[in-house]
């Protein structure tokens, strides 16, 4: 017999991710609707003018530029070093932190501005104790 409470499919990473069984991942944010600060996860103030009970979800686009980055050489044990950890202005409003995929770690390949988009993979093949699999959000260089 089935475990009705396993998940479907992978679980997201961080808990804006959002896997939506009848559509692509997506990021979200709460946008506040008297300033229009985007946060990360969900609440219900505004941390930035204060404003209480003015936050509403919104899906934040794909698309992007590199704000500012940090090539890695030393990590935990059993992280890939070196990786390009990445802050990203995404399109729209809202900035995030992820790891820049699909380029080599040298200043010389990476420059600030560039455009980039999201992408949506398995995290690098973890798991967790009960086996499941997560999926992940990386950036890129925009393609076109």
């Amino acid at each position: 017999m089935a475990d009705e409470n396993a998940p479907a499919g992978p679980l997201p990473v961080v808990d804006w991710l959002k896997l939506p069984a009848d559509g692509d991942p997506y990021l979200e944010s709460h946008v506040c609707s008297q300033c229009g600060a985007h946060f990360l996860g969900e609440r219900k103030h505004c941390s930035r003018c204060g404003a209480r009970d003015s936050m509403t979800p919104n899906r934040l686009s794909t698309r992007g530029a590199l704000y500012a980055y940090s090539i890695v050489h030393r990590s935990f044990p059993g992280i890939e070093v070196p990786y390009v950890s990445a802050i990203v202005d995404l399109e729209g409003g809202g900035t995030v932190k992820g790891n820049l995929i699909g380029v080599e770690p040298d200043p010389e390949k990476i420059a600030f501005g560039m455009p980039v988009e999201v992408v949506f993979k398995d995290a690098l093949g973890r798991k967790d104790k009960e086996g499941n699999s997560y999926i992940s959000y990386f950036f890129q260089p925009a393609q076109g």
